[in-house]
């Protein structure tokens, strides 16, 4: 009788080989798509927006009341933004921009990066009446900011 040595599954070796290309072709994708990058992209992305809605909220209260600007703008000065309803408590050189959220917008717009306390992290400035709305707190060396 003959007898018949079957061998099932794979070798140590093949075994090794296979995990070793799968390491380095998944270290690859994960440096090609960068998440860190990717991340940082979509924050300014909001930032952008967030600072374009600030914008138009404080040229629609403007044109709705004559050309008077809200809060803080009226005096001429500008500063950090604060949050709703927090009578800027904490923050260096707040603007209230309160008058806002009644009418043109729901609510300030937080930093998505995680802002804390008061300041939202948006900077609104006005300089020979112009506005600047700014997001400091911008990544990857951008400069976010919109003046009209």
């Amino acid at each position: 009788m003959k007898l018949r040595s079957s061998r099932k599954g794979f070798t140590l070796i093949e075994l090794l080989l296979v995990i070793g290309i799968i390491a380095i072709l998944a270290s690859i994708v994960i440096v090609a798509i960068n998440p860190t990058k990717q991340m940082g992209d979509a924050r300014n992305a909001q930032r952008r927006s967030d600072v374009n809605t600030i914008l138009n909220a404080i040229y629609q209260y403007a044109i709705d009341n004559n050309g008077t600007m809200p809060g803080c703008l009226a005096t001429g000065t500008g500063g950090n933004i604060c949050l709703k309803g927090s009578s800027c408590t904490g923050v260096t050189g707040g603007c209230d921009l309160d008058s806002l959220t009644t009418s043109y917008i729901v609510d300030l717009p937080r930093d998505p990066s995680g802002a804390t306390g008061n300041d939202t992290n948006y900077d609104v400035a006005i300089t020979s009446g112009r506005v600047t709305v700014s997001a400091p707190g911008a990544e990857q060396s951008q400069t976010i900011s919109v003046t009209r």
